[in-house]
């Protein structure tokens, strides 16, 4: 059994890759499930076995690709998921680190024309993360404003400071960027 999850999770990642290639050089809406199992070198019948659809695979890559940068919260910066990781900072430096090498193409999710799916993905995952943060929390508890509107507003402004500092072509340090974040949460 244990050589089959490893077959499967080898087809499965060639269906991965072969979507975030096309991602690279074409428009989501635009990619067809016959380009990617074209690409990954798999069967119809394969691919369906993996995924219903294509937006299951969508959805099912965004956790892929961001379990693992959530799991910083528990410090766990092993090669568990599609990344390879070295970065030890604040999980939001950590964050910034993928972002900036570009890992597994997360930037053409994240700045697509089309990326009001993913970035809803991402914030599902970023709510998590920051609730986890004692840090963050400390301002909240200070501030005196409701708890659910304090992390609306942290995922809200790390989503905008991501998508700001990708326009504006990651001109900053991920040491500077994540000072830039937490300098507006907690000001």
């Amino acid at each position: 059994m244990e050589i089959m999850d490893r077959r499967q999770r080898k087809t499965r990642n060639a269906i991965f890759t072969a979507f975030i290639q096309l991602l690279s050089e074409k428009n989501v809406n635009s990619i067809t499930v016959g380009e990617i199992i074209e690409r990954a070198d798999v069967g119809r019948a394969t691919f369906y076995a993996h995924f219903e659809t294509k937006d299951f695979l969508i959805k099912e890559l965004c956790e892929e690709l961001f379990c693992h940068i959530f799991d910083a919260q528990n410090n766990e910066f092993d090669h568990k998921h599609l990344f390879e990781c070295d970065n030890h900072g604040s999980v939001f430096q950590h964050l910034f680190s993928h972002l900036r090498k570009n890992d597994n193409h997360i930037l053409d999710l994240l700045s697509s024309q089309n990326n009001s799916l993913f970035l809803e993905y991402f914030k599902s995952g970023l709510k998590e993360l920051i609730e986890n943060q004692e840090d963050v929390i400390e301002f909240h508890k200070k501030a005196d404003i409701p708890y659910d509107f304090y992390i609306n507003h942290v995922c809200a402004t790390f989503v905008e400071t991501v998508l700001w500092w990708i326009n504006n072509k990651m001109a900053q340090s991920e040491d500077e960027i994540t000072r830039y974040f937490l300098s507006v949460i907690n000001a």
